[in-house]
Formats: C-alpha cells, structure tokens, sequence
C-alpha cells in the first residue's frame, strides 16, 4: 500500500504557512472573540458609567444596615428638631451633672398618678375650649388648607418620630394639625403642645377604656367572657349573653376601641369642631406610628388637581402603600445617574393578622422608573387605607352610611369602610394611590402584632435612610395616572367578628348623631 506523504502548505515566498482555509476559521473565531469581549465591556462600561455619573457607587451607610442607636436617628435628623426626640428633664436638681441630666431627661420624676375623675374632668375641659396653639403666628385655615388627623394611643416614640417628619415637610406651616387621643397623658401632652411649626388642636375620645375601665365601653365585671358558649352565657345571665359576634365570641373592649375612636374622630372633626366648621378641604388621616415623605402636602395637591381633571369619580386620595418592594428610580427620561435605593417591606396589613413590615435595602443604581406615576382603582381596605385624605363630600355619604359602619360584625374600622362601599353608597370609594408612597408604617407593634421590643427604632433608621437616598426624586411636577378597572362584581364579605355587642352598635350610632 502506498503511503501518501502530507506536503506542508508553502506560500509564494517559501514560508511555511497555514492552508487558506484553516486560517479564515482561525480569523473569524478570533474576530467573534474580540467582538464579543468588546460588546460585555461596552455594556459593564454603559451600565457602570450611565448609573454612576462619574462618581463611585457608595455602599448603603452603616446606618442603613443595622444602626437604630439613639445617636444614628439624631444625626438624620436637623439639630432644630431633637427636642422633639428628647424627652424635657422635669427635675430642675438634675442640670448639675450632665449624665445625670440625661438620665433625668430620659426617666423624669415619677408622677403621681390622676384619677378617673381627674382625667375625665381634663378631658372634658380640652374637648369643651377646643384651643387651637400657633393660630396667631400661622393665621386662620383656609379651604385650601389640609387638617391631619393623627389617632394617638400611647406609642410616644413613634409620635416624636412623626412630628420629626411633619416638621420637615414643605408647606407644613399651612396645615392644622388634629391629635386625636384615646388615653390622657401628660407627657404625650407636653409633647403636642410642643409643637411650633403648625396650627394644632388636641382632642380626646371621651368614652376609653382608661376612662371606663370597670364599665362599658371598658370592660365590665359582669360581661361575659370570650369564648364562653352562648347557651352558658344565658346561664350565668351575663351582661351581653345574646349578642355574641359571628363566631361565636363576646366583645373584648381592647379591640372595639379603636374602631370607636375613628368613627368619633372623623365625627368630630368634620361636624363638631368650630375651627374645621366650614372648611371643605382635604382631611388626610394618619396613626401615631406612621412616618411622612418631606413632599406629601406637595404631592397630595398633584393628586388632588389630578383627581378634578382625570378621575372625577375618584374620592379618596392615599399616599402610603403596602407593596411589598417600592423602588424609588431617577425619572427615565433624565436618566442622571447616582445610586437608587429599594425599599422592601415584607408583610402587609391582613385582618385579624396585622404584621409589621420588615426591611431590606439594596442599591440598583441601573434600574429607571417615573417616579411621579399613580393609579386609580376601586378602594380596597387592605391596600389603600395608610395616609388616605377625603373632603367633606365624600364624608358626607359615608356619614349616611352610619348604620352599615356600626352594625357590621368587624372590629376594624377600615374594613367596615369597606362595606360601608360595598353595600350603601350610590357610588363606590375609587382611590387614586401614589406608586411611591410618601407615608410609611414604622410601628413594629400594633393591635394584631406583639414583639418584644415595641419601642424599636430599627424600622426608623431604615424609612430615614429611604428617604434620604429618594430625596432627589421627590416633588415631581406631574403625574401619570393609570386608572385600573375591575368588572368583577365583588361578594360582600364576611366580618372578622369582635364587633357583635348590641351597646357597641348603638354607641357607634349616637356619635353620629351628636351636634356641636
């Protein structure tokens, strides 16, 4: 057999070469190479340098992630503004020593303990001169003026941290604020009548269980138990034997209070006061563990004029949300750079399960959004009701709604809003909500929810955090509204009970009726 023998490729000069057409392979494999080494780097650079604008991307701060320390929450907030966070020394003997100042400061001497006549006398007094503080300095409410209404239980922390963030708000001097208490405490007093940067009013549910603690709306000695069975009620002939709720269970005054203490407030500021007599503005309602974006009122006005030009059927306007990641982005069509930051919240409000949101951060400085976007949608308790404002208008329909509130076997206030819309009114409640919400939830503890540490601050140091890596992308000159419709025709739902007690339905109802 012949053996061939393989002749190397040589070309015209003599050299030895490779064969034409292993080194067009060889060429296009490299150039394929090059190509796409030249593509990823021009993408790493694209992403890098259009997000960073020519500045390092920072880490979130130590303070971001992990740090609540009294000092961290100082140093985010204005130095004009830490005597709302600080508790005032009551001792005068104290101001000798610095630490023991501090301690004074934040402990103070014991105080003797009012009584129930006191309280309610006090009570009675405030809601009776109804003293509106820093109306000569701010001048009399407008129509065009939002009153806040901030239902206060005893979670002073959270209070100081709101009044910090109303305080930094634009176009705060224009409001009136309404602090509307379910518990009478000087020191929660102290605090309000603090406050120099608004017109502000307190007011104080009268009918609290601190005020009734061994009678109805409080608890009762003779009141049936929970979760006694009916026919053993009728045995022991317990105060409330016939009117379980519907499951079965007896009224527990600790959850109807806070039900009762909304109907009253929103009665009260809409048909009682003299200050709020005529106004037909926004009332925006708030809760003593909320936070607010420095933009709200700014904000809060866009949605108004976007509501008369584009949603006229739109009633309620809410400025929080309980998404589960909101992330505040550069407007896409600036697109200028810098860092964005995500804020996460895990959880959101259930019935019957209030679970406080737990945080996360995460810096996306690639990632563009409008930030000025809004949706319309049907109002939807569980979804819409952090930071959400109406006018007496719409108050005035609810208000005729009172039967449908009162008697509906829920003791929370907002679902039974929800039925309220659901069942009586002619039209619907619509919302239009921000995407970016400028109200946060901060409390860690609630009615539904317990830790062991209901005076933590951590969630505060984050929503601080939030808002300082958002703060470029606050007071959008518009927004884009997406109006969202639903054909399905919803169930009236079933309550979550609590709310079955006969004396509860007709207390409800009486606020209703009570006149100036």
């Amino acid at each position: 057999m012949m053996r061939r023998e393989l002749i190397p490729y040589t070309s015209s000069r003599g050299l030895r070469a490779m064969p034409p057409a292993l080194g067009r392979r060889r060429t296009a494999s490299c150039l394929r190479t090059a190509l796409f080494l030249f593509l990823v780097t021009f993408v790493w650079l694209q992403l890098h340098v259009a997000s960073l604008g020519g500045r390092p991307v920072p880490d979130p701060p130590p303070d971001a992630q992990g740090n609540d320390s009294v000092a961290a929450l100082l140093s985010m907030v204005p130095q004009g503004l830490h005597k709302y966070l600080t508790p005032r020394p009551r001792n005068a003997s104290a101001a000798g020593n610095a630490s023991d100042a501090a301690a004074a400061a934040a402990a103070g001497p014991a105080r003797a303990p009012l009584n129930i006549s006191d309280i309610r006398r006090n009570i009675e007094r405030y809601n009776e001169q109804q003293s509106v503080l820093n109306e000569d300095a701010f001048g009399p409410l407008t129509n065009d003026s939002v009153v806040i209404v901030v239902q206060v239980h005893t979670r002073i922390t959270y209070l100081r941290h709101l009044i910090v963030s109303l305080a930094q708000a634009r176009y705060i001097e224009t409001v009136l604020l309404v602090i509307s208490h379910d518990v009478y405490d000087e020191e929660l007093n102290e605090l309000v009548q603090s406050v120099d940067f608004c017109k502000v009013i307190q007011i104080f549910y009268p009918y609290s269980i601190q005020t009734h603690p061994h009678e109805f709306p409080g608890e009762s000695p003779g009141d049936c138990p929970r979760n006694i069975q009916k026919e053993q009620a009728r045995k022991l002939m317990c105060n409330n034997a016939l009117y379980p709720d519907l499951y079965g269970h007896y009224r527990e005054a600790k959850f109807t209070q806070t039900k009762h203490h909304w109907w009253w407030k929103a009665n009260r500021v809409f048909n009682q006061l003299e200050v709020t007599r005529n106004h037909t503005g926004l009332v925006l309602f708030l809760e003593e563990d909320h936070y607010v974006a420095e933009d709200f009122l700014h904000v809060l006005r866009l949605m108004q004029q976007t509501a008369h030009t584009s949603c006229v059927h739109c009633n309620i306007l809410s400025l929080g949300s309980y998404l589960k990641t909101y992330n505040y982005y550069a407007d896409s069509k600036k697109k200028d750079g810098g860092p964005a930051v995500a804020q996460k919240a895990v959880g959101r409000r259930t019935s019957g399960n209030n679970v406080a949101p737990s945080w996360g951060f995460q810096v996306l400085p690639t990632l563009y959004q409008h930030y000025q976007k809004a949706e319309a949608t049907p109002w939807i308790s569980s979804k819409h009701n952090m930071g959400m404002a109406f006018n007496r208008s719409t108050w005035e329909d609810i208000r005729r709604c009172a039967d449908f509130f009162c008697t509906y076997d829920d003791y929370n206030w907002d679902w039974s809003l929800q039925h309220i819309s659901q069942g009586c009114l002619a039209h619907r409640l619509h919302a239009i909500v921000m995407k970016g919400p400028r109200v946060f939830h901060i409390g860690e503890c609630g009615v539904h929810h317990k830790k062991a540490n209901c005076e933590s601050t951590a969630v505060i140091s984050k929503v601080q955090h939030v808002l300082k890596y958002a703060s470029k992308h606050l007071y959008p000159p518009r927004l884009t509204l997406t109006v969202t419709t639903t054909t399905k025709k919803q169930k009236l739902r079933k309550g979550n009970g609590g709310w079955g007690d006969l004396r509860d339905h007709q207390l409800c109802v009486n606020m209703t009726r009570s006149v100036r």
